[in-house]
């Protein structure tokens, strides 16, 4: 008789509030139904649906699981009531119990991929009904390895505030409209910054009227943050401005003090944290201009040159333990293909300059690829990403990736870029570095280094606060279609954890870091990219940069992230500041770890 049992999912009540309901699904191996089966007990379902059985009554059975489960995952769901189309919020758990064949290791992306497919926006349930009969139709069809399902539905009373997905630096092709302010029209010359701008480049951007951008730029000038230049064009006021040089050259440098180390940064707030962590700095700016002559516009019959600065660079000199470094900052006006491609010619410009560079480091913000079911595995805001090539493959540290097609079958190809550094020299410093301070449970000496930063950077008065902003700010979203979002809650923390995370200590990730718009803005597309490439982190397509770090022959460089959304860094304006801080403390310490400099 027991050959003839046959699996069944079985759905069970488990108990019910007020404001909240549990079921149970489970995996069991059932006799086939008899005719004698009480109906007003259980349904048994039939056709499509067969092989799935409700118990319409809570039963004191759970099918001899009893243990904790292994798993627990939670969500919240924004709820419109039909009726008065009031909103409530809604937390759902979802905990998860495997078959004893499943290795410990393998849980967690299995209840990944269920909860991914699970409110997947191409058929999202919208109602109660939906819910629970995706849950078992996915337990029966597609996973076989999750042997029981405990779910908890629970109306939250507290007053909700439905969230709004923040928009990123280039929203406008995406058909927002950016109001003019203040805060913005700062956010574009410093994003220019070192090349000066006009009011009319910054009205264009937006299609703002020139006279209220003027307007806004006079305010600018008389809070100290920004100066006039030649030909009409504005730019930031750097803090120290006392130490910076203008020059038409770079002055010729004894060989002891050339730097061997290069970072370069491509926001404001990068730039200066960086600067931060530099001893001894002395900073220098080159503005060039370039003219052009329009047959238009003539004096006398003779074309009248319109003069414009073209591109130029800014340059931080100075120390970081035994090695002299040198800091840039990449101008970059608007979110173009074109603008990348000239921050690749920045660089080339700055490896010819400073020829006995050796080391590169891009740094600055990213935005963090979540893992919803495993702790050690999850990037959370605030955390520090090294790219470093994944377990499975050693081919790349950085991937760029220019499209993404679907086939027939609903599978991704994408279209990719691969970088790795031939010397993995610097990976190797941060993969020890992070191993000691989990190993010897001891301070890592990135955290000194930040306190050190942010006290250096408290007595600039900036106005970007490195501040650590408050942990219950970063909330974890998830598109389900549309402009419909559900929150989901970080990973617990496990009890046995070696790698926990410290408040003001930022957690180092070692994985590949990734870019591309056109996956980072699609939150299924890029959870798929992210699983199959193994990254960690996206940033703002610095491919054009890496080409020229291996194309100026430079062996040794990696990417360091400091976590500032869960996009590609450019959304989360309150986490900047402290993300790009957190990747310069990282930095830091992986410049103190490397060998004195040899060929100085």
């Amino acid at each position: 008789m027991g050959d003839s049992k046959i699996d069944h999912i079985v759905m069970t009540p488990k108990c019910k509030t007020a404001t909240s309901t549990t079921l149970i699904i489970e995996r069991q191996a059932l006799n086939p139904p008899s005719e004698k089966i009480n109906e007003q007990d259980v349904h048994i379902a039939g056709g499509d649906h067969k092989g799935i059985v409700i118990n319409k009554h809570a039963l004191s059975d759970t099918n001899g699981v009893s243990r904790p489960a292994h798993l627990c995952l939670e969500f919240r769901v924004f709820l419109v009531s039909a009726q008065t189309k009031k909103h409530t919020q809604e937390s759902r758990v979802l905990r998860f119990w495997f078959i004893n064949s499943l290795p410990d290791a393998e849980q967690p992306s299995v209840a990944q991929e269920f909860f991914r497919e699970l409110v997947s926006p191409q058929e999202f349930p919208r109602d109660y009904v939906g819910f629970i009969k995706k849950i078992m139709k996915l337990m029966q069809q597609k996973y076989p390895s999750i042997k029981k399902l405990e779910v908890e539905l629970k109306q939250l009373q507290e007053p909700i505030t439905l969230p709004t997905r923040p928009l990123s630096t280039d929203e406008t092709i995406m058909g927002q409209t950016i109001d003019l302010s203040l805060e913005k029209v700062l956010e574009i010359i410093e994003s220019a910054y070192p090349n000066p701008i006009t009011v009319m480049d910054i009205a264009k951007q937006y299609n703002w009227e020139p006279n209220a951008v003027t307007a806004i730029m006079t305010e600018l000038q008389k809070k100290g943050v920004v100066k006039a230049m030649e030909h009409g064009a504005f730019t930031r006021v750097a803090h120290q401005d006392t130490q910076i040089q203008v020059v038409k050259q770079m002055p010729t440098m004894a060989s002891a003090k050339q730097p061997t180390i290069a970072i370069i940064t491509a926001q404001y707030c990068e730039k200066l944290a960086v600067d931060s962590m530099i001893e001894n700095k002395e900073t220098f700016v080159r503005y060039t201009t370039v003219g052009t002559a329009s047959p238009h516009d003539t004096i006398d019959g003779v074309p009248k040159v319109i003069c414009r600065f073209g591109e130029s660079n800014v340059y931080t000199l100075g120390n970081m333990g035994a090695h002299r470094i040198v800091c840039t900052k990449l101008p970059t006006i608007g979110h173009t293909r074109e603008a990348m491609t000239a921050a690749g010619n920045t660089t080339t410009r700055l490896l010819g300059t400073f020829q006995k560079v050796d080391f590169v480091f891009l740094v600055g913000v990213g935005g963090g690829v979540p893992h919803y079911t495993d702790y050690n595995k999850h990037v959370r805001l605030g955390d520090v990403v090294v790219s470093h090539p994944a377990p499975t493959n050693n081919k790349y540290v950085y991937i760029y990736c220019e499209g993404a097609k679907v086939n027939e079958n609903n599978e991704y190809h994408f279209e990719t870029k691969e970088y790795c550094p031939s010397n993995l020299g610097l990976q190797d410093i941060a993969v020890n570095l992070n191993k000691q301070s989990i190993d010897n449970n001891s301070i890592p000496p990135w955290k000194n280094y930040l306190k050190e930063g942010y006290e250096n950077l408290e007595n600039l008065q900036s106005e970007h606060d490195f501040k650590q902003p408050s942990i219950d700010s970063d909330k974890l979203y998830m598109t389900i279609g549309e402009r419909d979002v559900i929150e989901v809650a970080h990973p617990i923390e496990p009890n046995d954890t070696p790698n926990k995370r410290v408040i003001g200590c930022p957690k180092i990730h070692l994985a590949p870091i990734a870019s591309g718009r056109k996956i980072s803005r699609d939150d299924q597309v890029r959870q798929k990219f992210s699983t199959r490439f193994g990254c960690l982190a996206f940033d703002g397509e610095m491919d054009a940069v890496v080409e020229s770090v291996l194309g100026n022959c430079r062996d040794s460089f990696t990417v360091v992230r400091g976590i500032a959304d869960y996009k590609d860094g450019s959304r989360g304006k309150e986490w900047q500041p402290y993300a790009s801080l957190a990747a310069a403390s990282v930095v830091k310490s992986i410049i103190c770890a490397m060998d004195p400099p040899t060929n100085v």
